[in-house]
């Protein structure tokens, strides 16, 4: 099994919103990310850690203005916590080994997909296509990776 961690030769490659998003607790503008529309078939891992995230099978269009997921792909790899700042409580999601902040989860998901919603910041994934999933050492996933369009 790959040793995924926090990795400050990546820290250091982020841009400055990659880094504000990640390491600073931020949230990207609603529609500004580039992997809202993304309908390719792949695997969302952490930018920092390649830690396996979330699959594009999960993946779907909320209308919320930031990528959605339903599940993750690799539970382990998913920390939850409380989150109340803002005046609001909710749940923060963090990669368990990189520790960045990737977004918020909810209970307001597709219900016949188990009810929850990933919204997840574009800034915290890097994604790999189905494609270059076995080069890049993620062939084990390729079985929960399906085309979206």
């Amino acid at each position: 099994m790959p040793n995924y961690r926090k990795d400050e030769t990546a820290i250091a490659g982020l841009t400055p919103e990659q880094f504000r998003v990640t390491q600073q607790n931020g949230t990207e503008a609603p529609g500004s990310g580039a992997l809202l529309g993304n309908k390719e078939p792949g695997l969302y891992v952490d930018i920092v850690s390649g830690e396996p995230l979330f699959a594009s099978s999960d993946k779907y269009d909320s209308g919320c203005g930031w990528p959605s997921f339903t599940r993750p792909v690799e539970p382990a790899h998913v920390s939850e916590l409380e989150d109340r700042s803002h005046g609001m409580i909710r749940t923060e999601v963090r990669s368990a080994n990189g520790d960045s902040h990737l977004g918020h989860v909810f209970p307001d998901g597709p219900r016949d997909r188990g009810g929850l919603r990933y919204c997840i910041n574009s800034a915290s994934l890097r994604f790999i296509h189905r494609d270059d999933m076995e080069a890049e050492g993620y062939g084990a996933y390729l079985n929960q990776v399906e085309d979206m369009a």
